[in-house]
């Protein structure tokens, strides 16, 4: 076990009341003091992050990847705006009553945090501020990993704005620890210790998610994983052109997120007069984006995303119609999101039926399954699996646990406040 990880959750479980008996008010005073931190830090993050940037471009990595890793005056800002949003949400209720029990009993469920979560994500330095807000917003502590190309970026964000602005509200600022030593070691201690950090945020690429998560379940931790996501679009024959254009564009703004337009599919009808045009639209922009057309050489679902040579990549092909299309967004893609472009609400009311997975659009581009554009609200994560509980973005209205309790009625007043 990696002993920085070891120290780094006993110091979170240790500071974890501090934020589990903090009013709302002073929680979100945090959040907006973090906000402000982003603002007066500026200099020092940014001066981190070129730090990164170079080293990440002197070691190969791709355009994509690249875009995700760089922050600016515009993404502080915006990050900063985002904090600002969520302490402006009002907190999920501590307790309801749920109903009245024979004896002059009531059933009450009272919301609870999990303690210390922990969060394994790709080198985006944004997120850092994500997770972290999250886990404060619904008062748990936390222990943070990212990737190695991100860490100089993600330290100046943890010492210069999550953990003041902690101690300025008057919280514990050991509640939200970041693991500071690089190495996959480091990850595998994150997801093996049940006892201090009984549920882990996964995020990253497939094969390092997966790996992850398959560990996590021999140790007894719980996990939110999310290791493939790219975005399905489907042409249908009663498409409008112009849409589909435009949404065929906007699924590519960036090529290095997981809900990127990755596959598109197209009807038969609709394939000769539509497909050539498309690729060369694709070809022409900045960066070219190839079209990788039938015969393939590579299952339909590839995450381009995760290919670092190839990011640059959308796979085009043929299917019958509605009911092929959902079936192959549900059987031979992570069942991340997709999307149906038509006219008819009959085509688009039998995709919608049909496919089963996380996000379904209608006329609109999967880049919309995000937290904060979706929900209005920063992400921990992304969860697809099939099992009850949160899928989807995960927020922090998702990161509490449910406990029943059962009081006399006429005292249960007496347990407020």
């Amino acid at each position: 076990m990696s002993a920085s990880v070891s120290e780094a959750a006993h110091a979170a479980r240790a500071a974890a009341p501090s934020l589990a008996a903090a009013p709302a008010e002073t929680i979100d005073d945090a959040l907006r003091g973090m906000a402000r931190r982003l603002v007066t830090a500026r200099d020092e993050i940014l001066a981190a992050n070129r730090e990164d940037q170079e080293r990440a471009a002197a070691d190969g990595m791709s355009g994509g990847l690249l875009d995700r890793l760089k922050l600016d005056e515009t993404r502080l800002a915006a990050m900063a705006e985002q904090l600002d949003i969520l302490a402006g949400v009002e907190a999920e209720p501590a307790r309801r009553t749920i109903r009245s029990l024979d004896g002059g009993l009531v059933l009450q469920e009272w919301r609870r945090p999990v303690g210390v979560i922990g969060a394994n994500y790709e080198a985006r330095p944004n997120v850092t501020v994500d997770v972290a807000s999250q886990l404060v917003k619904s008062q748990n502590a936390g222990v943070l990993r990212t990737g190695s190309a991100a860490l100089a970026s993600a330290v100046a964000l943890m010492d210069g704005v999550v953990a003041p602005a902690l101690a300025d509200a008057g919280l514990d600022p050991a509640a939200v620890q970041l693991v500071r030593a690089k190495g996959r070691d480091s990850a595998e201690a994150l997801v093996s210790q049940a006892g201090l950090i009984p549920l882990v945020i996964l995020r990253g690429s497939g094969d390092s998610t997966r790996s992850l998560a398959e560990r996590a379940a021999l140790h007894g931790v719980r996990t939110l994983a999310h290791a493939d996501g790219g975005g399905v679009l489907y042409l249908d024959e009663a498409a409008d052109p112009a849409k589909a254009a435009a949404l065929v564009d906007a699924g590519l703004d960036r090529l290095g997120v997981c809900n990127r337009l990755n596959l598109l599919l197209v009807h038969a009808a609709i394939w000769d007069a539509t497909v050539p045009g498309i690729v060369a639209t694709l070809a022409a922009r900045t960066p070219a984006i190839a079209a990788s057309l039938p015969p393939h050489s590579h299952p339909l679902g590839y995450e381009w995303a995760l290919d670092s040579a190839g990011e640059a990549t959308v796979t085009i092909a043929p299917v019958a119609g509605v009911q092929e299309a959902a079936h192959v967004a549900n059987d031979e893609t992570s069942g991340l999101a997709a999307g149906i472009v038509t006219e008819s609400a009959a085509a688009a009311r039998e995709f919608l039926s049909a496919y089963t997975g996380t996000g379904a659009f209608w006329n609109a581009t999967t880049r919309l399954l995000d937290g904060f554009k979706l929900l209005a609200l920063p992400e921990t994560g992304i969860n697809i699996d099939r099992v009850p509980g949160p899928r989807g973005p995960v927020t922090f209205r998702d990161l509490s646990l449910r406990q029943y309790v059962v009081v006399p009625a006429d005292r249960a007043g007496d347990l407020a406040g």
